[in-house]
């Protein structure tokens, strides 16, 4: 049996123009899609457009064909691609609004399942008719009328209750984001105005009962694609982050901001457009000499953002910069705070060398006197105790200025360094063996007391016969001996400021080698040399070129 549809009928051909227009403007917006930025972001708006297209196909051809039998296949074809396109959409709101959801493996296990199991019920429905039943109607035109039953309506209110998810994350962004949002959150509210006419179908006869959606979709993604695609991407930039975001053209002028970003420069408030330097002179000075740490006063309380700037670009044009504030304020703070303690603790060593040092030269004098009158084994206890009192005050300085950060590192030749600490060692016996002429970013003061300690140490447990050689790793340098070596369990607490094994040692010397290198940044481990000997293993060195 025909439908005697006549094409003269401005309804029918109302119908037909609007939903070819749907799929023209879907499929016409894939095109586009490519200078959306963010690779999810593109991906979930292209099968949606994709989805959303081939579902408005199926409309003109439920509304084309001749017969009821090629009308019910469309329809039912609409009814799968239709309920896919549900996917794509909080697929794309995930990913544009900075989201996880699209990438977590559970939950699109799940979705397929479910589509899976709506497909087989609707595909099946010639059978059950469970889903919709159809007869053959005249109003407002011969068509094949659809009547659904609760299946359809269950499903409906699942991909409905879908749908709104998607809307509220984007509507979350638009309002975090702030700023000019206003055009992107109209033409989201015409993705969902279809659903109207959704109701209308279901209640009147003069509606047909499609589901409108892929109408919105299209007006979306010309809005977005072909009209605001730079805002589109400026939001979804902004609300990519918690932190305060400043949207600037090349010419320095105002494009976007976010609300942190608003909070933190009321001036910002309808300055889009504006140039920055006249909104902000503080905030465009910060910009244009590039500062990586400012300050900003927030009601008397200092708080301190690292400030980073990055091209924006559409497509592979560059259009303007996203001005990124990240607040470091603790981190700042603590800075702040190590340096005074670091000032206070090398005032102290000062102290401590200066009032101890006096009264023990003093002491170390008049031993020198009383020995000259008359040799006594008192005397030579007393001044080996003086002798290991000036080695801790040594220390003690030493201890006191390790920590402090390295502000201006040179380029140092590991060879000279060690042969100079070498020769401020008594070395008696002991071999200084170099396999390096590599070239590192360092302290050279500061290493050179480093490869002092590690050379007295050597010796020290070695004895006057020890071999010690620095060479080369792939990312630092090495310093190892053919002594006795130093016992697994042990080697973490050899670090530990008071630590050793000898009767006149400190125990400071390995403690003042760990603070060298983690003043330069570097780390320090013990491992076992290939003589059986200690072997420290200072790594994520800055090494150069020779």
């Amino acid at each position: 049996m025909a439908l005697s549809t006549s094409f003269s009928d401005p309804l029918f051909l109302g119908y037909v123009f609007v939903f070819a227009a749907a799929a023209i403007g879907c499929f016409a917006s894939l095109a586009k899609v490519d200078a959306v930025e963010d690779t999810d972001t593109r991906w979930g708006l292209y099968t949606l457009l994709l989805t959303s297209g081939a579902w408005a196909t199926t409309h003109v051809g439920y509304l084309l064909v001749p017969t009821p039998s090629f009308q019910y296949g469309f329809y039912l074809a609409g009814l799968i691609v239709g309920f896919a396109a549900v996917g794509p959409w909080l697929y794309f709101c995930s990913a544009y609004t900075g989201r996880s959801l699209h990438r977590d493996a559970t939950l699109r296990r799940i979705a397929l399942g479910v589509y899976l199991a709506v497909v087989a019920v609707k595909l099946t429905n010639p059978w059950h008719g469970q889903y919709f039943t159809s007869e053959i109607a005249t109003v407002p035109f011969p068509h094949l009328a659809v009547f659904h039953q609760p299946i359809h309506w269950l499903v409906m209110a699942l991909a409905y209750s879908l749908a709104v998810v998607g809307f509220f994350m984007l509507y979350e962004l638009f309002f975090q984001v702030g700023g000019d949002t206003k055009p992107l959150a109209v033409l989201v509210a015409l993705t969902g105005l279809p659903v109207v006419l959704d109701v209308l179908g279901a209640v009147s006869p003069v509606v047909l009962q499609f589901t409108y959606s892929p109408i919105g979709v299209a007006a979306f993604a010309i809005g977005v694609l072909f009209v605001f695609l730079d805002r589109f991407q400026r939001v979804q930039l902004a609300g990519a982050t918690d932190d305060p975001v400043v949207m600037l053209d090349d010419d320095g002028e105002v494009w976007d901001y976010n609300r942190p970003a608003l909070r933190l420069f009321p001036s910002l408030d309808g300055a889009i457009g504006e140039r920055l330097e006249a909104v902000d002179p503080r905030f465009a000075d910060f910009v244009a000499n590039e500062e990586e740490l400012i300050e900003v006063d927030r009601g008397g309380d200092a708080r301190y953002y690292q400030l980073s700037a990055n091209p924006f670009t559409t497509g592979h044009a560059r259009i303007g910069r996203a001005i990124t504030l990240t607040d470091v304020t603790h981190r700042e703070r603590y800075r702040q705070e190590l340096e005074r303690q670091n000032e206070r603790l090398e005032e102290f060593a000062g102290m401590i060398s200066h009032d101890l040092r006096n009264p023990l030269n003093v002491a170390t004098g008049r031993i020198e006197l009383a020995r000259e009158e008359q040799e006594s084994e008192h005397l030579e206890a007393a001044r080996n105790a003086l002798d290991r009192m000036e080695a801790l005050i040594e220390d003690v300085l030493a201890l006191a200025r390790q920590g402090q950060p390295i502000d201006e590192p040179e380029a140092v030749e590991l060879s000279s360094i060690a042969r100079r600490s070498w020769d401020m060692v008594e070395s008696d016996g002991a071999e200084l063996r170099i396999e390096s002429d590599r070239r590192v970013r360092a302290d050279p003061d500061r290493l050179q007391q480093q490869f002092e300690n590690l050379f007295r140490n050597s010796i020290e447990h070695g004895g006057t016969d020890v071999t010690v050689t620095v060479g080369d790793l792939s990312d630092g340098f090495y310093v190892e001996d053919d002594g006795p070596g130093i016992p697994e369990e042990e080697r973490e607490r050899v670090f530990e400021s008071g630590v050793t094994t000898e009767s006149d040692g400190t125990g400071f010397g390995l403690a003042i080698v760990k603070g060298i290198a983690d003043a330069h940044g570097w780390t320090v481990g013990i491992t076992d040399g290939d003589s059986g000997g200690a072997r420290f293993e200072f790594r994520n060195v800055t090494l150069l070129d020779n």
